[in-house]
């Protein structure tokens, strides 16, 4: 498992790109019949990318860092099938995962473990702390909360599905949803917004091998960028812009840990603020 640490604006706004990659973009998140593991100390959230081979379950175990039994002893997840189809068992129970359904899984389960039913078959995995136990809740693809937002005159339009939250799927703090751009869209999370009692993860999908978001970050009044291709993660701690622009309409994953599950909850930023 890989240790993502935690920095202050201060720090950032010094970062090189090189820098500004190692500490909040997730190029390697997934690796063919493993599961790789990212952990970052904002909120202690970890980040997952499992592709399994088909016929070839992987299991999702424990890292030596957590000093758990199990995985989620102390944790719950949301989990996310990203590309292909596969199954996700959760203690003996088996839940069907066509691409874009999602499950939620609560603390004290012992043992978990992916499927493919095809070569490419990609699982994200986002997991937070958790102090209280709460149920598996299975979510079908295009289940959930759904927004229709923006304008094709300022290139985002967007359909917004809050999957997991705290209406549909009750959780100790984890929020996932799914948001997916119209075609001649391009900008996500506009108007921008921060938020300083979560932090939040993207994790885009559905780009062009040539593709790339430029992924906005850091505080409005001194903005940073990264250039994300398809599958890979963006880190915002709770300080930080997260937003973007892409070379093409696509998708992406946004997922939520911290002290208010409000979703509505959000200090909004004018783009005349952001700099």
């Amino acid at each position: 498992m890989e240790n993502r640490y935690a920095f202050s604006p201060t720090e950032v706004a010094t970062m090189s790109t090189e820098q500004l990659r190692a500490n909040f973009l997730v190029t390697d998140l997934f690796e063919t019949g493993q599961t790789q593991l990212v952990y970052t100390h904002q909120d202690r959230v970890i980040l997952g990318g499992v592709e399994p081979v088909p016929g070839q379950p992987v299991r999702l175990d424990a890292p030596p860092e957590l000093k758990a039994e199990h995985f989620l002893d102390r944790r719950e997840a949301a989990i996310i099938c990203i590309a292909g189809a596969g199954r996700v068992t959760v203690d003996g129970k088996l839940f069907d995962m066509p691409k874009e359904a999602c499950l939620y899984v609560g603390r004290g389960v012992k043992d978990v473990s992916f499927e493919a039913d095809e070569v490419g078959t990609r699982f994200y995995l986002f997991s937070a702390p958790a102090h209280a136990t709460y149920p598996t809740v299975h979510i079908a693809p295009g289940e959930g909360d759904v927004r229709h937002m923006g304008d094709a005159a300022t290139c985002n339009v967007r359909t917004l599905n809050r999957i997991i939250i705290p209406e549909t799927v009750k959780t100790c703090q984890i929020e996932m949803g799914l948001t997916r751009l119209a075609p001649g869209s391009v900008w996500n999370s506009m108007p921008a917004h921060t938020h300083e009692r979560r932090m939040e993860c993207y994790l885009y999908i559905d780009l062009g091998e040539n593709d790339r978001v430029v992924h906005i970050m850091g505080q409005p009044q001194e903005s940073r960028h990264l250039l994300v291709a398809n599958h890979q993660a963006t880190i915002a701690p709770d300080w930080s812009l997260h937003c973007g622009v892409g070379t093409s309409n696509y998708a992406f994953i946004w997922a939520m840990a911290g002290e208010n599950q409000d979703f509505d909850d959000q200090d909004p930023v004018p783009i005349t603020g952001i700099r």
